[in-house]
């Protein structure tokens, strides 16, 4: 028994849902986007969109939540938009960016610059006293996460100095160095 699948999603104001064959389209004020489907239905009615699924087979009870958490993603991100931010926690590492290209110096030999999808906003922010920050917006959650999963991977927060990019927020489990 799915209890998130159960779960009715409300459209909220200035995004509309629609359903054609195996996939479902939702449009809103930031932008538009399609997920295909299967194994579920898909209804819409009185302002709420309901989940269910076809069987109670293995495959169908898995995918009964995962595309109910789908479209509400979906529907929140073309309403309100994701956002991620990271920090780069080290002497010396800066990011800029000029832009859709991300310029980030991380203590290699030459910088890295990374051209992102047109669909994600950067901004990079770097005061003094403070770690450089970068912040990704974007109407799609999926590839928000990604594009800041791929940034993080360029250098992955240590457990000694907790030197390297991580998110804001996230809490790094340190340990001692050499005891003398």
């Amino acid at each position: 028994m799915s209890r998130i699948g159960n779960n009715p999603i409300a459209i909220p104001e200035g995004a509309s849902i629609e359903v054609s064959g195996n996939v479902v389209t939702v449009k809103g004020k930031l932008g538009e986007l399609t997920q295909e489907f299967s194994g579920v239905t898909i209804d819409i009615a009185d302002g709420e969109v309901v989940v269910s699924r076809d069987s109670d087979s293995k495959d169908h009870r898995a995918k009964h939540g995962l595309y109910r958490a789908l479209i509400n993603n979906m529907i929140e991100g073309v309403t309100k938009g994701w956002t991620k931010e990271l920090e780069l926690v080290g002497v010396g590492y800066r990011a800029s960016n000029q832009g859709q290209k991300l310029d980030l110096a991380l203590g290699f030999s030459h910088n890295i610059v990374m051209d992102l999808a047109p669909e994600v906003k950067v901004e990079t922010t770097s005061e003094k006293g403070k770690n450089p920050t970068i912040k990704l917006t974007s109407h799609d959650k999926q590839l928000v996460g990604q594009i800041a999963a791929k940034i993080r991977s360029f250098r992955k927060p240590e457990p000694y100095k907790g030197k390297g990019i991580k998110f804001k927020g996230e809490q790094l489990r340190r340990k001692a160095g050499k005891s003398a």
